[in-house]
């Protein structure tokens, strides 16, 4: 019966192997340094030499040694009596030479040609009757430093190794130590006492007795005296490298051992306690009576194994429903049913399995339409685009050749629409970014019943992509309308434009600080007996008419209703009045040596400079026409006045710079306007700097343009802030909602797609049937450990 219990453990050891269970069997586990006698140990207890053999470290992988004991021949049976079996190839090996070559090779294969090592393990058993029923575990030996091209951490490796298997609660540790090295400097005991602290599991075995020095002996070490072992201490004697190259046979090298004991003066009283075969036997009994007290613990973890495996397997779903076409229907709706509603759950919060790490489902809409939306709109300023030159532009061609009284409202329409047409790109991408967000919640909607039909997935998913993809159309375009809808009729008339406007136009009309005007200088008697320019302010208003009957243009008066429109300007004097009046020159500020200086608020007149006269732009300085040209003029013998208007010709000398001024010779004479370079004066202005030459009505004017672009833009960004995220739910969540289950219904339900749908990963088949193997392997495990305990 107890010889059954190691066949068992073997047993259930093999089938635990090839399925991959958990379940920790009973084994003695071999430890000790490089060198230190394991597989000489080994090969004794089994008679035969099948081991490799060579220097430095040679297990690289650990064997798991199963000896399994078998009657004695009978004559009629084969000619063989021991053979070897490896559990990864099906074969006999009756010559122990090619179970040696066999391991070797399956190292290379697996550890590499190198001094590595692999904890893949090695299954070998072996069928013998001179064997007693034992599985053992031979590891790689403890070394200190890598040899050779070892890798640097052979050391963690190998201990790394050893200590996995000696860890485990179920094995019985045979600590090897060699005699003739001080046992304080034993590794095997020190790992061994690191798991197994008072010793109840661990079995040491002094080798090489027989190369101790002489005078000296392993006596007080045997006895338990030095290092107490509850299993003790078992001397043996290997054959020595001598023995090994003369071929001396296993079983004289065991009578060589027994007489060695027999004959010693130290161990002749304890002979009977040392040995390899006392070795053997008492492995034996150690590993029976270790299985026996573990039996209780190994049905309790069984049980644990199959409940566990019985959950796997339930989980994987049974195939015996799958022939039946009213199964695969039931089964195909009621996996519909959940997806799409872990779909809208997904969306209205309201799922079990809510992440607190992240954002996901609705959340993240809530997040685009509040954060990013609201952000990317908050971003855009409504004036950044355009520059004050445009704005004058603008102004200029609404009003077309007649200047007007206040600014044109045409003006104001066609500057704000182009501005409403930027809030059509953050508005298009935020339905983009729901509908991606949507996709993306459709592909996390899942469960372990659904990822068993990959194929029906999929086709879940496709479908509900396909409904947001036809929603993503409309959707765009609807988004799309609300921005031009807003650009189509610009509602000035609206309540908070109105007050806008009103707050801008009073912010833009209020006076603003005069600059404080530098001190001129006075004259203090008047020069050639003519009288100064403050005499001249006085008199100015009272002739209106210049000295040759012409209408002198510092007498023109324009309405004060556009006070910023009203220009001054000097004129040309005439060579009368030139030659009568000669004026002095104070400075760049005056643009002519006749230019008049009129009295702040005077009506009619305007508190800044004569440059700012309409007519000053359109004809130039110094006007049209023979007067502003004369040749009395250029031949004036004062000095040359200094311009202050537009200089747009780039000529070098002084002369008439008026848009429309005419090409005049040196002479004087007049010729007909140059009409071939208009292009070029209106490339000139164009490109000319903003705001180098604005005056301050145009400052005026587009600053409270800006002001209600600014106000009316506000207005329509709020409202496709509210708009945009409003019409997204209603075309596209909430549609894609309502109708996600009759689309996944009308689409997917046909009978003719069901076995398709239902056809199961290739992996996933496998994979239950690996499952349903392991927990018959199990529930066999459990009734045999069940009819043993009760024997």
């Amino acid at each position: 019966m107890d010889s059954d219990l190691i066949k068992l453990v073997n047993r259930l050891q093999d089938t635990f192997s090839n399925l991959g269970g958990e379940l920790d069997m009973p084994q003695l586990v071999v430890v000790g340094s490089q060198s230190a006698g394991k597989s000489s140990v080994l090969e004794n207890i089994v008679g035969r030499d099948f081991l490799p053999r060579g220097q430095g470290i040679v297990t690289r992988r650990p064997l798991v040694l199963q000896l399994i004991h078998t009657p004695s021949p009978d004559p009629a049976a084969p000619t063989y009596t021991e053979w070897g079996q490896f559990l990864h190839i099906d074969k006999r090996f009756t010559d122990f030479h090619e179970i040696r070559k066999e391991i070797e090779q399956e190292t290379f294969r697996v550890a590499g040609q190198n001094k590595g090592i692999s904890k893949l393990p090695i299954s070998l058993k072996i069928y013998s009757p001179d064997v007693l029923d034992l599985t053992l575990v031979d590891l790689p030996g403890l070394t200190k430093i890598p040899v050779g091209d070892q890798p640097s951490d052979i050391e963690r490796q190998i201990r790394g190794l050893v200590v996995e298997y000696i860890s485990k609660p179920n094995s019985v540790i045979l600590a090897v130590s060699a005699a003739n090295v001080d046992l304080a400097n034993s590794d095997a005991l020190k790992l061994a006492r690191s798991v197994d602290p008072q010793g109840r599991r661990t079995i040491g075995v002094l080798s090489k007795l027989d190369l101790m020095d002489a005078g000296t002996n392993a006596l007080d070490i045997l006895t338990g005296r030095v290092y107490p072992l509850k299993l003790g201490f078992i001397g043996v004697v290997n054959r020595s490298q001598q023995d090994i190259n003369s071929e001396k046979s296993l079983p004289d090298a065991l009578d060589s051992e027994a007489e060695f004991f027999r004959s010693h003066a130290a161990y002749r009283n304890i002979a009977h306690k040392n040995g390899t075969k006392y070795l053997a036997r008492t492995l034996n009994q150690v590993l029976m009576n270790h299985i026996r007290d573990k039996l209780p613990d190994m049905k309790a973890r069984l049980n644990t194994l199959m409940g566990q495996a019985q959950q796997e397997l339930n989980s994987f779903g049974d195939a015996a429903i799958y022939g039946d076409k009213n199964q695969q229907g039931g089964l195909i709706l009621r996996l519909m049913n959940k997806f799409a509603h872990d779909f809208v759950a997904s969306i209205e919060g309201t799922k079990v399995d809510i992440s607190t790490k992240e954002l996901s489902g609705g959340a993240r809409i809530y997040y685009i339409f509040n954060d990013v939306f609201g952000h990317a709109l908050a971003c855009i300023d409504s004036t950044s685009n355009l520059d004050n030159q445009d704005i004058r532009t603008a102004i200029r061609n609404s009003t077309g050749p007649r200047p007007s009284l206040f600014v044109p409202e045409s003006a104001f329409d066609l500057l704000v629409k182009p501005q409403i047409k930027l809030l059509e790109s953050p508005s298009l991408r935020c339905v983009e970014l729901v509908y991606e967000e949507l996709v993306k919640i459709c592909h996390n909607c899942t469960s372990v019943e659904l990822e068993r039909f990959p194929r029906l997935h999929a086709q879940l998913i496709e479908c509900v992509s396909e409904l947001l993809r036809e929603r993503l159309g409309p959707t765009s375009e609807y988004a799309q309308s609300l921005i031009e809808i807003q650009a189509a009729y610009i509602n000035t008339n609206h309540p908070a434009f109105i007050s806008g406007s009103a707050a801008a136009a009073q912010a833009t009309t209020s006076p603003a600080p005069k600059p404080a005007q530098p001190s001129r200088p006075q004259s203090i008697e008047p020069i050639n007996g003519v009288p100064t320019l403050e005499d001249e302010d006085e008199s100015s208003a009272d002739e209106p008419v210049g000295a040759n009957g012409v209408l002198s243009r510092d007498g023109r008066s324009v309405s004060s209703t556009l006070p910023d429109r009203t220009r001054v300007t000097g004129s040309a004097p005439t060579s009368k009045a030139s030659s009568s009046k000669p004026h002095p020159v104070h400075g760049p500020r005056h643009s002519s040596a006749h230019q008049q200086v009129t009295q702040p608020g005077a009506p009619g007149t305007s508190p800044h400079t004569a440059k700012e006269t309409f007519l000053n732009y359109f004809f130039g300085q110094n006007g049209p026409g023979p007067i502003a040209g004369s040749t009395v003029d250029r031949s004036h013998s004062g000095p040359a006045p200094v311009p202050t208007g537009r200089d747009i010709s780039n000529a070098e000398t002084a002369g008439p710079t008026g848009l429309m001024a005419g090409k005049r010779t040196l002479d004087g004479n007049n010729a007909a306007f140059d009409m071939k370079s208009l292009g070029k004066h209106i490339e000139a202005i164009s490109s000319s700097e903003p705001g180098s030459h604005i005056t301050q009505r145009e400052e005026m004017e587009t600053s409270l343009i800006r002001s209600l672009i600014a106000s009316y833009f506000s207005i329509v960004r709020q409202s496709i802030q509210d708009l945009i995220p409003k019409a997204i739910m209603h075309f596209l969540v909430n549609y894609t909602s309502q109708q996600v289950q009759n689309r996944l219904v009308a689409s997917l339900y046909k009978p003719e797609l069901f076995a398709d749908l239902l056809s199961e990963d290739e992996a996933l088949v496998a994979e239950r049937t690996r499952v349903k193997a392991l927990l018959d392997a199990y529930k066999e495990a459990f009734k045999t450990l069940s009819d043993v305990n009760l024997k």
